[in-house]
């Protein structure tokens, strides 16, 4: 009753919606604990919007984990706890300072996004980085100015597999425009501004960490909303969009040419006496071009000749029928 004088209510957290795999979170029982909603600031997303987000960011873990792997040489697992929204001044409040954040350009989008890694696990990626062992112990200080373009590298290359998890809703063009190591110094946006956040668990070596990502919800819900919006098919408009798709595929594909003399009629009696040594004659005029054929289809008409080391062959104007011309 308390709960409720409040304004408040329990109700399940949109970050597990029903109908979304539960495979990427450790913990399942805390997925479906009850998690209090305030009516003051009623959340904009809906059960299709989660649940695409969802897709969308465990595509992006897996890019995240390829590149961790591949770039700090140390068994790297990213994998999705949560998304939910929130305001800009209650996210930068739960991020624990010290932290890497990288602020984000994401156009076309408007705002600033924000990749956000706890201090330890970047100082780990920076110890493999420099050709350390990466042990879970690092050091709770700030990011001296290698090590912050180090990992401003290191963000760059993940954030840029942004563009494959959200390709087929918007094309991104992630840049990270800056670095910030205390969230209260990031000015963003408005304390009041809604920002949509994905929360990943980040295991680096031996090192345990909760990693966040953020984007502007102003930006973002037209995209949702056109992504999750029903699409008619029109018959028509798939011919079209078939016809137009193979009009301009049809042009790179490779045709089979042949150069050819006039064909030669023989009877069956002359093709079974032929041996080595006899002269088969063509039947072709001297001054006559060769066909140029496709498929047994003539389309155009040559004479032979060289180019280089290579035989080749000119195109020229169609010959006329003409009489009394010598043959070979």
């Amino acid at each position: 009753m308390r709960a409720a004088e409040q304004g408040f209510v329990t109700s399940p957290t949109i970050a597990e919606p029903p109908g979304v795999a539960h495979g990427t979170v450790r913990n399942p029982r805390a997925a479906h604990e009850p998690k209090l909603y305030d009516f003051r600031r009623p959340s904009k997303l809906n059960r299709g919007h989660v649940r695409k987000l969802h897709m969308t960011y465990e595509t992006f873990c897996r890019q995240f984990t390829t590149v961790l792997t591949s770039t700090v040489r140390v068994f790297s697992l990213v994998e999705l706890v949560a998304v939910e929204q929130m305001p800009y001044v209650d996210y930068i409040e739960s991020i624990p300072t010290p932290s890497f954040l990288a602020l984000t350009s994401i156009e076309p989008l408007p705002g600033t996004a924000m990749l956000q890694i706890p201090q330890k696990t970047a100082m780990l990626c920076v110890d493999r980085l420099l050709g350390g062992p990466g042990t879970p112990e690092q050091p709770e200080r700030l990011f001296t100015e290698i090590e912050t373009r180090l990992m401003r590298s290191l963000s760059q290359r993940v954030l840029h597999e942004l563009r494959y998890a959200f390709d087929g809703m918007v094309s991104l063009n992630p840049e990270v425009v800056g670095v910030e190591a205390n969230p209260q110094f990031a000015q963003a946006a408005a304390p009041s501004d809604v920002y949509v956040v994905a929360s990943f668990e980040m295991n680096v070596g031996n090192q345990e960490g909760l990693a966040t990502f953020a984007m502007p919800f102003t930006g973002l819900y037209p995209v949702l909303e056109a992504a999750a919006a029903p699409k008619r098919t029109d018959r028509r408009d798939i011919m079209a969009r078939s016809a137009a798709a193979l009009q301009a595929r049809l042009s790179d594909v490779p045709v089979d040419v042949a150069i050819e003399f006039s064909q030669v009629a023989l009877s069956p009696h002359e093709i079974l006496t032929l041996s080595v040594g006899d002269v088969l004659p063509l039947r072709h005029r001297t001054n006559a071009p060769l066909r140029v054929t496709s498929g047994g289809m003539t389309f155009a008409h040559g004479v032979p000749g060289s180019t280089g080391k290579h035989v080749a062959c000119r195109i020229v104007e169609d010959p006329e029928p003409q009489e009394g011309m010598t043959q070979r």
